[in-house]
């Protein structure tokens, strides 16, 4: 058809008609099944994130509710704890939040459905309402939550964003197929590091150090930017949001979440893979990073993605396998 625009014309198009947005991601000590007291502290960093410009927020995994605890929950009990989304008061009590403070707010909890289905939920909103929701696709923490089956696209401020919650992440499919939906940003909300696992250097953090953090915040630092914790995570973060050209928005708890200690850290990678912003107190915080649009295409990765060949590899890529997933820090004792 004359004067139609080629695909990649009409995307960066797009891209020059996006504007900054300037995103935050948090860290605070959750507080296990105390509802109340979690959205509260939600509400007192969102209001931090607006009062510094912040068009949105994002809250780490199962942060209106705990995580950690839920692993020695029955059905019943997780049904207890579990909201319906968006009609539960947690999701209506953000959506509240964020009508407040005029800021778009992403936080997770368990989510039951009409049939008693439990899911990992990470729910987006704004002032309108529910925007989004997300179930985790690589659930373990207890073994009544049902896997999620699709993965979820959706608006900010003319940004096209996506959720991947923890584990997921760890597939590198998941990043790559979220991006090639057409996310430019990957809220990716976590619990996780300081737990054993077969990689070297992996175990758990000794609470004490928490405990004794103002007479000797050195040896818990040590702990929380080693092999244990910020080093892991330095192995792969950085990889998903280079390889893909995507903003990655990591949050995560600090503190103690149940009886395991995590180290927060959360932050905000580019689409050079470089980290603009990060956590770096043992406070409940916040880490602002403004995402520009220019990134997005001048980034290896959006010439990388253009240079596929899928012809050679679709079919192995996407081929029928057992799948099987180990966690072995689930039941490990310190």
């Amino acid at each position: 058809m004359p004067n139609q625009l080629p695909i990649y014309a009409l995307y960066l198009c797009l891209i020059i008609e996006m504007e900054n947005l300037k995103i935050a991601t948090a860290q605070f000590e959750n507080k296990s099944g105390d509802k109340a007291y979690n959205l509260g502290v939600i509400e007192q960093l969102a209001s931090k994130a607006a009062a510094q410009g912040a068009h949105v927020v994002c809250f780490h995994e199962c942060s209106v509710t705990g995580y950690t605890f839920a692993r020695g929950l029955d059905k019943q009990q997780m049904l207890e704890v579990a909201e319906l989304v968006p009609d539960g008061p947690s999701t209506q009590k953000l959506i509240q939040i964020a009508a407040k403070l005029d800021i778009v707010i992403l936080a997770g909890l368990f989510e039951k459905d009409a049939e008693g289905n439990l899911y990992k939920t990470q729910v987006c909103v704004d002032k309108n309402g529910l925007v989004a929701k997300y179930h985790k696709l690589h659930p373990f923490i207890n073994p009544h939550l049902t896997p999620g089956s699709e993965y979820v696209i959706f608006d900010i401020n003319g940004w096209k964003c996506s959720i991947l919650i923890c584990y997921d992440n760890n597939i590198i499919e998941n990043v790559r197929a979220v991006k090639l939906l057409g996310a430019d940003i990957i809220f990716m909300p976590h619990v996780t590091m300081c737990t054993p696992s077969t990689r070297p250097g992996a175990g758990f953090v000794d609470p004490a150090l928490w405990h004794n953090r103002d007479a000797d915040p050195t040896s818990l630092r040590q702990e929380f930017d080693g092999l244990k914790g910020r080093a892991w995570l330095m192995k792969w973060l950085p990889a998903r949001a280079y390889d893909n050209a995507v903003y990655a928005v990591f949050a995560n708890p600090i503190g103690m979440d149940d009886d395991q200690l995590k180290n927060g850290c959360s932050m905000i990678l580019d689409p050079f893979g470089d980290i603009v912003a990060e956590c770096r107190t043992f406070d409940d915080d916040i880490a602002i990073a403004t995402a520009t649009p220019d990134k997005l295409t001048d980034a290896g990765g959006y010439r990388y993605i253009k240079a596929r060949r899928p012809d050679l590899y679709g079919e192995v890529i996407a081929s029928p396998h057992q799948s099987e997933q180990k966690v072995v820090w689930l039941n490990a004792k310190d």
